[in-house]
């Protein structure tokens, strides 16, 4: 007797998903606090120059009855952000777009789109991680760092009081803080910040089960692998991390009127002779600069969970 079994039929086949799945995406956060942008440009150019006024000195002095004030100069300082062309672009070929199973220029569109804001808000990331107020847990300098000098309640207490103490509004009631998750780990765990966990479970128990730090010390902390970490950057090959709090105005964006402020996706000019070969791509012509570097504090350290 023969038996008509799965191998002597071509039709069964392995089955397959017709929904992509897509890499897993850390989500764009830096650039989301430009809260400086330019509204009001006098024309189009290569970057835009933003003014800033300084406050006059106090007057604490009483007047004299028979005697005019002194008039003082007003004074002002100048930030300017450089605009620059950004972008990038896949071609389909034909013959993929003909043959697969998959929505290729849909798949395309979404990834290319991702791509757009990922990359910007990297961008926005390197300005706010270049600040020039630093200060190295236990140490002088990022090179100097070793595996023990993690992050502690007092450093972000003391950032916090720096911020204050030069009058840096919060963002919506706290300052913002990028960690990173291994450092985020010390923070969390470290005897230091016991009362982080112990004030947080009495105001939000569930966020503790779900992991989230919350707001400590004035500090609403964002866990974001977006954070600074430089391999190797401490010494004997400790990598080195830097949380990042800023407050209102820490950064400035930039874009050209003629492009607008959000980056655009192009479908490009089919060019070859068959019109097999399709383009997609985003441009953006924009640039990031730090506004106020007083509102910008970074807390250079190691992790234990880091390399050492």
């Amino acid at each position: 007797m023969a038996y008509t079994q799965k191998s002597s039929l071509s039709s069964d086949q392995v089955a397959f998903e017709q929904l992509a799945y897509f890499a897993f995406r850390a989500n764009p956060l830096h650039s989301d606090y430009a809260s400086v942008k330019a509204t009001r440009q006098s024309h189009r150019g290569s970057g835009v120059t933003f003014n800033i006024y300084a406050d006059l000195s106090q007057a604490t002095t009483a007047l004299t009855e028979t005697s005019d004030v002194t008039a003082v100069a007003m004074s002002d300082s100048t930030v300017t952000v450089n605009l620059a062309e950004y972008g990038n672009a896949v071609i389909t070929t034909a013959a993929l777009r003909g043959q697969s199973f998959l929505n290729v220029d849909s798949d395309a569109a979404n990834i290319v789109g991702y791509n757009a804001a990922d990359s910007l808000d990297q961008i926005a990331a390197d300005q706010l991680q270049a600040g020039s107020n630093v200060s190295y847990i236990g140490q002088t300098s990022r090179g100097a760092l070793v595996a023990g000098n993690v992050i502690t309640s007092n450093s972000v207490r003391e950032q916090v009081a720096a911020l204050r103490t030069a009058s840096v509004p919060t963002i919506g009631g706290s300052y913002i803080g990028f960690i990173h998750p291994d450092v985020a780990y010390d923070f969390i765990g470290n005897t230091g910040t016991a009362d982080l966990r112990s004030f947080q479970i009495r105001q939000d128990a569930d966020g503790v089960r779900k992991g989230s730090i919350g707001i400590f010390d004035g500090v609403d902390f964002i866990e974001t692998p977006r954070a600074l970490l430089v391999a190797n950057g401490g010494a004997s090959n400790v990598d080195a991390y830097g949380t990042v709090i800023i407050g209102q105005q820490a950064l400035a964006m930039a874009y050209s009127t003629m492009y607008g402020q959000n980056p655009s996706v192009v479908f490009g000019p089919v060019t070859d002779s068959l019109r097999r070969f399709q383009p997609v791509g985003w441009y953006a012509m924009c640039g990031y600069g730090r506004f106020r570097e007083a509102a910008i504090r970074r807390i250079e350290s190691a992790s234990s969970i880091g390399a050492n």
